[in-house]
C-alpha cells in the first residue's frame, strides 16, 4: 500500500512538472486544457474509442483508426527553418526546402492555439536511440490518443526512473494535424505544414493526421544530430545479429525484401527501419516498428501478424463491423494499410536493441525490374558508396497509376525523403566504418531474372534468402568471382542452394544477345544520368565505381 502511494505521488509529481514547462515553454493552458501525460494503454484504448471516429478494436485486440484524408506522408509539404546554427549543414534543394523562422512560429502558434481550445491533450515523452550515450529525449504533443498511443510503441519506453531524472526534452512535437494550416502564409504550398526547426529544435505539425509524419520527423531530427553533432553514421535500414555477435545491415527501397530478409528466425532482429552506427557498435533509434499491412497473413509474415495484438495500433485498414476480423486484403482505403507494435512484439527481437558488434555485411537491395542485375554482387568500398548513393530499385507495372513498364527509381541512400545532409556525407562516413570494421558490402537483386517484368520471372525468395545465409556462413567471402561488363561488378561462380547459371543474367537472358546488351546498356544510362546531381561532392574513387558504357 505505501509503495503504491509513493508510486502515485511520484507520477502526480512529474505530471505537475510537466504541465508547468508545457505553460512556460509553450503557453499551453493547463487550467483550461487537461494533460494527459504517459497514459496507460488501457486509457489511449478508451479515450480513442470514446472521442474519435473511425476507431475500433479488432479481433486480434489491436486497436483500429483511421488517419482522415491523408493515409500516407506529404514531403512536399515539409519544411526545415533556415537558421545561422544549422543551415550550413543542410542539404537545400531536392528534399529539404527553407522555411523562415518567424513563419516556423507563427505555425507553432497556430498549433498550440488548437490545442488550447481541446477538453483533453496528450503527452508522452520517450526516447530516440537504445544507446543512452546517444539517445535523445523527445516529447509528443497532439490531441488524438491515437497519436499518443502510435508514439508510445515507435518511441523508446522510459522507466518511472527515469521519468524522475528526464528534465526537460531533447526535442518536442507539436502535432495539431487535425487544424490546417493557413495556405496565405508565407512558405505554404497547401493546408498541410510539416516544419522542422534545429534553432527551437521543434517540429509542428498542421493539415496532416497520417502518424507517420511524426515517425519520419525524429528520423529527420536524427539524420541531422548524429552525424553533425556526434560523429555518428544514421542509416535508413534494418539490421539483425547472429548468435556469434556478427552484424548485418539491410538498406532496400519498398518491395526489395527488406523486412522479410532481415527477419530471420536464425538470428536477432536488431531493428527494422532506422539505426545508427557509432564507435561503440549499432544501436536502433525507435522502440517500435511500422509495418505494411497490405496483403498480410500469418503463412507469409506470421512475426508481423502475431504482433497485432492488444496495445498495436492498426491504420486505415478495413474490417468486417460485426465479427471486427480485419481483410489485410483490401486497399480500398489505401494501399498504405499500416501497423505500429513495440518491438518486443516481435520474439526475436534483441532487447535492448543495441549490439557491440560492428556490422561485417552492409547488404544493398534492389528490386530490378529489367532483370539485368545479378542476384548478387560483391562491391568494393567505392561501388559500395556508389550503389548507396543511387539507393536504386525499380517500379513494376500495375505499382501505381500509369506505370505500365519497368520504371528506374532513385532514392539517395535509400531515404532520400529524410535526408539533412548531402547524401555524399552519410556515403563517406559509411565506407570511413566499412574500412574501419573490415566490413564486406553486397549488392542483392530481388527481381527478375530471364528477361525483363513480363518476360522473365522474380528470383525465388528461396534463392534470395540461400544468398543471404552464403554471406553470413563466409561462403561467399571465398568464392571464386567473374567480372559482370558495363556495370564491373563482381559475381560469384556458385552459390550453395542458388543454381549456378542464374547468378549471371546474360546466361538466362530469353531473348537476343543484342536485346539484353541494349537493356543492361539503358539501365547502365539511368544510373549515370541520376549520379549528375551527385558529382559536385563525390570522390572521383565514387565516380569511378559506376557502371561505364563502351
Amino acid at each position: 500500500m505505501v509503495d503504491e502511494i509513493n508510486y502515485d505521488l511520484r507520477i502526480i509529481y512529474i505530471h505537475t512538472r510537466v504541465e508547468e514547462e508545457l505553460h512556460e515553454k509553450a503557453h499551453i493552458d493547463y487550467d483550461r486544457v487537461a494533460i494527459k501525460w504517459n497514459p496507460s494503454i488501457a486509457k489511449l484504448y478508451e479515450d480513442a474509442l470514446k472521442y474519435e471516429d473511425g476507431s475500433a478494436i479488432a479481433s486480434s485486440g489491436a486497436l483500429v483508426t483511421a488517419s482522415g484524408l491523408k493515409t500516407g506522408r506529404s514531403p512536399k509539404d515539409k519544411r526545415i527553418v533556415d537558421e545561422p546554427g544549422s543551415s550550413n549543414d543542410i542539404w537545400w534543394g531536392p528534399v529539404n526546402t527553407k522555411l523562415p523562422e518567424n513563419v516556423f512560429l507563427i505555425n507553432r502558434e497556430r498549433a498550440v492555439d488548437y490545442l488550447n481550445t481541446r477538453k483533453r491533450i496528450y503527452v508522452f515523452d520517450g526516447f530516440a536511440g537504445w544507446d543512452p550515450k546517444y539517445r535523445i529525449k523527445v516529447r509528443v504533443v497532439s490531441a488524438r490518443a491515437y497519436h499518443a498511443l502510435f508514439m508510445r510503441n515507435m518511441l523508446i519506453r522510459p522507466t518511472i526512473k527515469e521519468l524522475e531524472t528526464y528534465g526537460s526534452p531533447d526535442f518536442t512535437i507539436y502535432n495539431a494535424g487535425a487544424f490546417p494550416a493557413n495556405r496565405y502564409t508565407t512558405g505554404m504550398t497547401s493546408t498541410t505544414s510539416v516544419a522542422l526547426n534545429f534553432h527551437t529544435h521543434e517540429m509542428v505539425i498542421l493539415g496532416t493526421e497520417y502518424a507517420g509524419e511524426m515517425k519520419k520527423g525524429v528520423f529527420t531530427v536524427m539524420h541531422y544530430i548524429m552525424p553533425v553533432k556526434h560523429n555518428v553514421l544514421s542509416l535508413h535500414s534494418s539490421a539483425n545479429e547472429g548468435h556469434g555477435g556478427d552484424v548485418s545491415i539491410f538498406f532496400g527501397l519498398s518491395g526489395t525484401g527488406k523486412t522479410t530478409l532481415s527477419a530471420d528466425p536464425k538470428r536477432l532482429l536488431i531493428g527494422d527501419d532506422e539505426h545508427c552506427w557509432s564507435d561503440d557498435g549499432i544501436f536502433n533509434i525507435e522502440g517500435g516498428c511500422y509495418a505494411k499491412c497490405i496483403g498480410l497473413s500469418p503463412e507469409k509474415e506470421p512475426e508481423i501478424f502475431n504482433a497485432i495484438r492488444f496495445g498495436s495500433v492498426l491504420e486505415n485498414v478495413v474490417y468486417d463491423r460485426h465479427t471486427r476480423i480485419v481483410n489485410y486484403d483490401d486497399s480500398s482505403l489505401t494501399e498504405n494499410t499500416r501497423c505500429a507494435y513495440p518491438i518486443e512484439y516481435i520474439p526475436n527481437a534483441k532487447l535492448p536493441c543495441i549490439s557491440s558488434g560492428h556490422p561485417k555485411n552492409i547488404i544493398l537491395l534492389t528490386c530490378d525490374a529489367y532483370g539485368v542485375l545479378p542476384p548478387v554482387s560483391k562491391l568494393s568500398p567505392a561501388q559500395a558508396m556508389y550503389h548507396f548513393i543511387s539507393g536504386y530499385t525499380a517500379k513494376i507495372a500495375g505499382t501505381e497509376e500509369g506505370v505500365t513498364q519497368p520504371e528506374a527509381t532513385f532514392s539517395a541512400c535509400f531515404g532520400q525523403p529524410f535526408l539533412v545532409l548531402h547524401p555524399a556525407r552519410y556515403a563517406k562516413m559509411l565506407a570511413e566504418k566499412m574500412r574501419q570494421h573490415s566490413a564486406d558490402a553486397w549488392l542483392i537483386n530481388t527481381g527478375w531474372q530471364g528477361g525483363a517484368y513480363g518476360v522473365g520471372e522474380r528470383i525465388k525468395l528461396k534463392y534470395s534468402r540461400a544468398i543471404i545465409d552464403a554471406i553470413h556462413s563466409g561462403e561467399l567471402s571465398k568464392a571464386e568471382y567473374e567480372s559482370y561488363d558495363v556495370f564491373n561488378l563482381q559475381i560469384p561462380k556458385s552459390c550453395t542452394g542458388v543454381p549456378s547459371d542464374i547468378l549471371n543474367p546474360s546466361r538466362t537472358w530469353k531473348g537476343s544477345g543484342e536485346e539484353f546488351k541494349h537493356t543492361r546498356n539503358s539501365l547502365a544510362d539511368r544510373f549515370i544520368k541520376n549520379f549528375k546531381s551527385y558529382e559536385d561532392q563525390a570522390t572521383s574513387e565514387i565516380l569511378s565505381a559506376g557502371p561505364v558504357i563502351s
